[in-house]
C-alpha cells in the first residue's frame, strides 16, 4: 500500500510543475514589464512615477529593452598607447 502512495506522490510531484510550466503564460510582477503595456497611459509619468513602475524605474541600471539590441558604432577604437613607458607597464600588448 505504501509503494502505491509513495507512486502517486512522485507522478503528482512531476505533473503539478509541469502543468504550471504549460498553463502558466507570460506573467509579470509589474505591469509596466509587460512590453504590451509600455504605450499604454498608466506607465507613462506622472501616472507611474508615483508608484515607481515606469519602465525607466523597473529596468534602472540596465538597457532599456524599447531600444533594442545595442547597435555597434561607426568608429573603430584603437588599443590603448602608452605615451610614457613605465617600468612594469602593460599597454596590452
Amino acid at each position: 500500500m505504501t509503494d502505491k502512495k509513495l507512486l502517486y506522490v512522485a507522478i503528482g510531484m512531476i505533473i503539478l510543475p509541469l502543468s504550471l510550466a504549460f498553463f502558466g503564460g507570460d506573467r509579470f510582477r509589474y505591469p509596466c514589464q509587460d512590453p504590451d503595456n509600455w504605450d499604454k497611459d498608466f506607465c507613462k509619468p506622472p501616472k507611474c512615477d508615483v508608484t515607481r513602475t515606469c519602465p525607466e524605474h523597473i529596468f534602472k541600471g540596465q538597457r532599456d529593452p524599447r531600444l533594442g539590441p545595442p547597435k555597434p558604432e561607426g568608429s573603430v577604437t584603437s588599443p590603448a598607447q602608452c605615451t610614457t613607458p613605465s617600468q612594469g607597464a602593460n599597454c596590452g600588448k
